[in-house]
């Protein structure tokens, strides 16, 4: 046959969402969370498994599936949730974008809600998120078998036309698993921070709000597991990835104060628990000269930095606060 007057061979159709699973040494556990994405009534998506450097062999869990919908790609080197979810964008080609973790599980009907909230919100709306069920700690965040949670509360959501960077600074409410993006939402493949190892989820969120509307709906869409080894457990990491929200939102702190100065505050906490007392110091000054109003809090700090017997005063402080482990 002349090549001329052959048919033309149509292009490879794009899914409508692209979900991202990245994965480090959780054999034991991927295979059930990818299940619970390939099971979704919403069917229309690619499952691209990023596996971050693992020691262990996770492809033949990845490819087992049999699913023409499933992608595999091996990043050489562990560089972190962040930088693997990048490498899972950039690989990409729905329109939209939703994430996963490999030792968690999608609710049945999840992409489907949260698809038709997409349609029902209209394109200023980038991100549509919820609450999912955790287990492994309670509403007062004491850890251990048996307790359960539902993360973020939804008492304290996301409020249609509020000021969403405002209350985004002062508590992360956005779960990557629990969340659909639109792919335009934030421009380019490099959307987390990979210096951050813990909260860089919430330091997008800083981000993404800048760019788009987000809307927070009240249904669990996510059954959730604390392990041993949750990032968000890892206070370290949660440091470092406060410190990258003040460097990369400069201008923007600039103009709550308020927030800002509460930041450092958790930060001066943090800094004199790993023993950099200088340091505290240093961030608890700061938060002062920022709003002297936090003053309120000084006592409490130097309580409990000096005298165990307040430790729980500061902890009745703090615990606001923690909302933001979600």
């Amino acid at each position: 046959m002349n090549k001329e007057h052959e048919p033309a061979i149509a292009p490879e159709r794009s899914p409508t969402v692209s979900v991202i699973i990245p994965t480090y040494n959780r054999s034991k556990t991927l295979g059930d969370a990818m299940a619970s994405v390939l099971s979704q009534s919403w069917t229309d998506i690619e499952l691209i498994v990023v596996d971050d450097g693992s020691m262990e062999d996770v492809e033949p869990i990845v490819l087992g599936f049999h699913d023409p919908r499933v992608k595999f790609f091996r990043r050489p080197k562990n560089g972190g949730a962040g930088a693997a979810r990048n490498s899972g964008i950039a690989l990409a080609r729905g329109s939209f974008i939703a994430f996963h973790d490999s030792d968690d599980l999608w609710l049945p009907g999840k992409l489907e809600r949260q698809m038709q909230l997409m349609a029902t919100l209209g394109p200023a709306y980038g991100v549509v998120t919820g609450p999912k069920i955790l287990y492994g700690r309670d509403q007062k965040f004491s850890f251990g078998a048996g307790k359960a949670a539902v993360a973020p509360d939804p008492a304290t959501r996301l409020v249609v036309g509020g000021d969403t960077l405002q209350h985004l600074l002062m508590d992360n409410r956005i779960s990557l698993q629990n969340t659909l993006f639109r792919r335009n939402c934030y421009p380019g493949d490099v959307w987390f921070d990979p210096v951050a190892r813990a909260n860089e989820d919430w330091e997008f969120a800083v981000r993404v709000a800048r760019n788009t509307d987000i809307y927070e709906d009240t249904i669990p869409v996510v059954l959730g597991f604390m392990s041993a080894d949750s990032i968000s457990r890892n206070k370290r990491r949660e440091c470092t990835g406060l410190i990258r929200i003040l460097k990369k939102n400069k201008d923007v702190l600039a103009l709550y104060p308020y927030q800002h100065a509460l930041l450092r505050l958790d930060l001066a906490h943090y800094m004199h628990k790993f023993g950099k007392r200088r340091r505290a110091i240093g961030f608890l000054a700061s938060a002062l000269r920022l709003y002297p109003g936090c003053v309120s809090a000084l006592g409490f700090m130097v309580a409990r930095w000096g005298k165990g017997r307040f430790a729980k005063a500061w902890q009745a402080i703090a615990l606001p606060r923690r909302r933001r482990q979600v």
